[in-house]
């Protein structure tokens, strides 16, 4: 068995070490006791561990003790504790979809003999597997992705529910949306660009920019339009839109009766009770991947896959931990199994682009329940 360390008790991070410890001897580190001894009440195989991993002394001595890492932080915290992480000379996939850019670290993790897969998760993540996969069997010349978590009992004014840090969420609302358009790289603000889009099962959601693409943007310079956009319910778009332009997400502190505060860590408190999802809350995962480009007989061929998947009620598992954390777990599998040996940094669509590999994930997703459908159209 290998002895896995999990860094991050959150919703995904739990789900991903009980999902693990299957097979695994798994450890589950979080600085929050009381989150930690909520999880090992639910699953007594995890062993637990108090680790802050803003602490890099502290975290280098308690990497020492395993064989593989899962990193599930918040996104602030993501770069620094990888990059601890790969200097202690070990192997991981990271989940924390930090800002900064994972290949920068490509050199270290190389000479430490590392392979570190980032970004592991639904999107980016899954859709970034399917994209390598497909980068292989077809001349692509359009990917576009639209995703979003939804709670399936909208609550007003918001209608949304987060499954990870709300700081994270709105990340995806201040962050510059890149996205590809006839070979060029546009910037855009998030939130623009809003269209109603009709799924199956769901009814009418509304689609804005995000920056879900990060290194698609540098290892499919080839395909001239690539596109991501979150999706939430009607009317969630305009809502977060006054609370951005009224200043409501600034890291720039304000004064409040004598004492100092940010803008942003006020919203964010204000947020994670509005927004914290129950345990048991039923919430459901939306995604739409679409591929275009030419086949080996010139034609050109188009292929949508279509995912809809929803709180689990016999695990007690979010559709969002199944979906983001079953991929990752998928991954650290088909690694230990041998089927992906490289060394360096790894976006999932380099993963993806070996058959094996895409299938092994697709299996292993399809083994919990997580079913993506096909389609393909030739025009």
């Amino acid at each position: 068995m290998t002895n896995i360390l999990v860094l991050g008790a959150g919703m995904v991070g739990s789900a991903m070490a009980a999902d693990l410890s299957k097979k695994n001897s798994v450890t589950l580190a979080d600085l929050s006791v009381q989150r930690l001894e909520s999880v090992k009440a639910k699953y007594s195989k995890i062993e637990i561990l108090q680790v802050d991993v803003c602490h890099k002394e502290k975290l280098q001595s308690a990497l020492a003790a395993f064989d593989f890492v899962v990193c599930a932080v918040p996104g602030f915290l993501g770069f620094e504790t990888i990059k601890t992480v790969i200097e202690a000379g070990k192997n991981l996939v990271d989940i924390s979809f930090f800002p900064e850019n994972a290949l920068e670290l490509n050199a270290l993790a190389k000479a430490k003999g590392v392979t570190a897969i980032v970004d592991c998760g639904v999107a980016p993540g899954m859709h970034n597997i399917i994209l390598g996969y497909y980068n292989e069997k077809l001349k692509l010349t359009d990917f576009e992705t639209l995703v979003g978590g939804l709670p399936k009992k909208k609550k007003w004014p918001f209608n949304y529910k987060a499954p990870f840090s709300p700081i994270d969420v709105i990340e995806e609302y201040t962050r510059p949306a890149r996205y590809v358009e006839n070979g060029n790289i546009i910037v855009r603000d998030a939130l623009t660009d809003c269209e109603y889009v009709e799924f199956d099962k769901v009814g009418t959601l509304e689609s804005f920019n995000s920056d879900g693409l990060r290194s698609i943007l540098f290892t499919m310079p080839h395909i001239k339009n690539i596109k991501e956009k979150t999706l939430r319910y009607p009317g969630h778009v305009e809502y977060f839109r006054v609370l951005k332009d009224s200043g409501f997400f600034s890291e720039n502190k304000i004064m409040v009766n004598g004492t100092e505060i940010s803008p942003l860590d006020f919203t964010s408190k204000i947020l994670f009770n509005e927004w914290k999802l129950g345990e048991t809350e039923e919430e459901l995962t939306v995604m739409r991947i679409t591929m275009k480009g030419e086949n080996k007989k010139g034609e050109i061929e188009q292929v949508v896959y279509n995912l809809y998947d929803e709180y689990c009620p016999e695990t007690q598992t979010s559709s969002m931990a199944r979906t983001t954390g079953y991929t990752a777990t998928a991954v650290v599998n088909l690694f230990l199994d041998g089927l992906f040996t490289e060394k360096g940094i790894f976006p999932p669509e380099l993963i993806g682009k070996h058959e094996v590999c895409f299938e092994y994930v697709l299996n292993y997703l399809k083994e919990r329940n997580v079913n993506y459908t096909k389609t393909q159209t030739i025009q």
